[in-house]
């Protein structure tokens, strides 16, 4: 089983990569050079790392308001998927969102990625009837 750890700039170019991996169409904003520093102002103790053998084999963000936890960015090399990782990230994401006395967490997913749905269904996470809306602010 691969070691759960907090992020530190040695991990930048294997989450890259892992991202590029498993992330392939994520919109340029999503990327690691942005999406890295700007989690690493808020909460960087809520980005973890799966480690195995010195290599990063996958990632979660996860974040608290004081309201809701959410998980971002969960992601497996595609290698080393079906062994625990990602059940493992999620699990030690959970309990330092629930030592925040964080009592409930979101998660977004893309409608059509039913692969990962039935992932966080076996995690005991529910379809919830919402309207997902965003939006950006310009550059």
């Amino acid at each position: 089983m691969p070691s759960i750890v907090t992020y530190d700039d040695s991990h930048f170019d294997g989450v890259r990569l892992l991202w590029q991996e498993v992330f392939p169409d994520d919109p340029p904003w999503n990327a690691a050079e942005l999406a890295i520093p700007a989690k690493l102002k808020i909460q960087p103790d809520l980005f973890l790392i799966a480690i195995d053998q010195g290599v990063v084999i996958g990632s979660i963000m996860a974040g608290y308001d004081g309201h809701r936890g959410w998980l971002y960015a969960l992601a497996v090399r595609q290698s080393r998927r079906r062994q625990g990782c990602g059940t493992a990230l999620v699990k030690k994401a959970e309990s330092l969102l629930s030592g925040m006395g964080c009592k409930k967490i979101n998660l977004q997913v893309r409608q059509s990625n039913m692969a990962v749905v039935s992932f966080y269904r076996s995690l005991e996470y529910e379809v919830e009837e919402r309207v997902s809306m965003g939006k950006r602010f310009p550059e």
